[in-house]
């Protein structure tokens, strides 16, 4: 952030301004999101049962809403110098110093992905979209500022600057959907497709079927709820052991934790014609055909009789 003002001072450039002005909105965010990752790693309590993850959601809110205001104000400043311009000084030794700051923010942006997609913390890939935000919009500066010096045509500077500004919206946007989001439980299917995917592969005879299968995400932990149907003649124990092998199918096939809430349902002579079941002797019809398990008709709150 201070170099990028060091390179405004010495150049004037209003496009350089607006890298410089975001740069306030990286500092006061990564502030943010350190504090929400130290808070959602906090073990769980009485008072928060299901631990501290959501915060990650509202701190990538805060960052989003950040940059949003930041590109709003970028785009005002670029509006003004339109209309009041000023000579651009020294601008080859700004292009060098603003083409470093991005090559930095460029790998510290990648680092901070990729250390958040191993964490599975939204945070950390948050942060990280933002510098790379950053360091596309130097880099779309730097070529602004080489034209400018070619061209000595100054109107450039303000036109550059309002182009990252609409860049920088746009991206605090992205990130203000996402945490809202995750903040109103919406469901990742992306998620739901892998875990119904593991599930159909490893698809035991007792499984029925499986239904109103819902999923919700705080911070690195997933949880999720669903109903299994189950033969009905099974005790407590066969139930059990149905749900643990479920729990730990998942678990032990998708890469974040995950905490299974699943409630048995018994079955009716309406599964019979799909059940897989074999020596049932309870059955009332042979089997008929084989439902293959997708999104559309896990997450229904409905056994599958079609």
């Amino acid at each position: 952030m201070l170099v990028k003002f060091f390179a405004y001072f010495i150049t004037s450039s209003t496009a350089i301004l607006t890298d410089a002005a975001e740069s306030i909105v990286n500092v006061l965010a990564s502030a943010f999101a350190f504090y929400s990752i130290y808070l959602s790693s906090q073990p769980r309590d009485l008072n928060h049962p299901y631990g501290h993850g959501k915060v990650e959601f509202f701190a990538v809110f805060v960052e989003g809403s950040l940059i949003s205001m930041a590109g709003l104000l970028i785009l005002f400043k670029a509006i003004y110098a339109i209309f009041y311009p000023h000579a651009i000084t020294n601008i080859s030794e700004g292009a060098l110093i603003i083409g470093a700051t991005g090559l930095i923010n460029l790998f510290l942006g990648l680092y901070l992905i990729n250390s958040g997609k191993k964490l599975n913390s939204i945070t950390l890939q948050a942060d990280g979209k933002h510098l790379l935000t950053d360091a596309v919009s130097s880099a779309g500066l730097v070529v602004g500022l080489i034209l400018i010096s070619f061209t000595r045509i100054y109107v450039l500077d303000s036109l550059l600057s309002m182009a990252l500004g609409c860049y920088v919206c746009y991206s605090g946007y992205r990130l203000v959907r996402k945490s809202v989001g995750g903040l109103m439980d919406e469901s990742d299917l992306t998620k739901v497709e892998a875990i119904i995917a593991v599930v159909q592969a490893n698809r035991q005879s007792a499984w029925i079927d499986i239904h109103n299968l819902r999923t919700q995400q705080y911070g690195s932990d997933l949880h999720i709820d669903c109903h299994i149907t189950l033969p009905y003649y099974f005790d407590l124990n066969q139930a059990h052991e149905q749900v643990s092998a479920i729990d730990s199918l998942v678990n032990n096939h998708i890469f974040e934790d995950t905490e299974f809430f699943i409630h048995t349902d018994p079955c009716i002579p309406q599964c019979c014609h799909y059940c897989r079941m074999e020596n049932c002797k309870v059955r009332g019809e042979a089997q008929q055909k084989d439902i293959v398990w997708t999104v559309d008709r896990v997450v229904k709150n409905q056994k599958h009789f079609d």
